[in-house]
């Protein structure tokens, strides 16, 4: 009986003294994604195919949707009319100045080379140099602004920036779509974490760095966690504070949006006070 009874108080005391030196408070939170993508366009256009819908995991580089863009084809064709006509008057005033340089053979040949036509031709042949120098500055600016819309046709193909789940789509196709506008949501589900509130009142148990217990109920997974980032909430009224806790989810189905709990392990006040040196007369 003796025994029975040393055993119980020696428990007692050890749960005693462990509370004593460390506590813990729990907060609730939802898991988010750290890489979420607003997938949108560079220019305006009418959605002709749409290659994925919510729900469908995709790859990088994989082609979400395509635009059929009246506006590119336009500018497209203006570019294409404009280098074709820089070289028609290119090849021109190519063909004028080998036309000069054989009647200047034949006059010279005839030894009227210091004759009125003579420097009549000279004359004409420095215009037509000045015209071949232009056009070959306009067959220039015509190649650059072609190249330009071949770099823009890959923008009528929207690409996933990065490996990901869709979860939300606000397109379909024949549907008008402009830059700015939200066309789907992108979410990267190998980089999770778990976004929490504390009260002000628990900011001091908190710290960025401190080692947490993450349990997700809805499929009983546990897991250690590290406090990423304590912010002040975006209402400063609610005088609250949101945490970001980063987790390793392995291979478990973890998904955006999921409830989960965390579970902060803390020194009681009283033994933060003598770390620092703070005596109950100085509370």
């Amino acid at each position: 009986m003796l025994k029975k009874t040393l055993f119980t108080c020696s428990l007692l005391v050890g749960i005693l003294s462990s509370s004593l030196y460390s506590a813990e408070f729990s907060a609730t939170g939802t898991v988010i994604s750290d890489n979420q993508k607003m997938i949108g366009t560079r220019f305006m256009g009418y959605v002709n195919k749409i290659h994925f819908t919510i729900g469908d995991k995709v790859k990088r580089e994989e082609t979400l949707f395509e635009l059929e863009s009246s506006e590119f084809d336009i500018l497209k064709n203006q570019a294409d009319l404009a280098l074709e006509q820089a070289n028609v008057m290119l090849d021109m005033y190519r063909t004028r100045i080998s036309t000069i340089r054989r009647e200047k053979a034949l006059m010279r040949m005839r030894n009227q080379d210091n004759s009125v036509e003579w420097k009549n031709m000279d004359i004409t042949t420095e215009n037509v140099q000045a015209g071949l120098a232009a056009a070959k500055g306009l067959v220039e600016n015509a190649y650059t602004k072609v190249k330009q819309m071949a770099g823009m046709a890959k923008y009528l193909e929207i690409k996933a920036p990065n490996d990901g789940i869709i979860v939300q789509k606000q397109i379909r196709v024949g549907d008008l779509i402009v830059p700015g506008m939200l066309a789907m949501v992108l979410v990267d589900l190998d980089h999770l974490e778990i976004e929490a509130q504390i009260s002000e009142a628990d900011l001091l148990r908190v710290n960025k760095g401190d080692m947490v217990s993450v349990r997700i109920p809805s499929i009983k997974f546990n897991t250690k966690g590290r406090i990423k980032s304590v912010v002040p909430s975006a209402n400063p009224m609610t005088h609250r504070f949101t945490i970001r806790v980063s987790f390793d989810k392995k291979h478990h189905k973890i998904y955006p949006g999921m409830y989960a709990k965390i579970d902060f392990n803390y020194k009681p006040a009283s033994l933060m006070d003598k770390e620092i040196g703070v005596s109950p007369s100085q509370q």
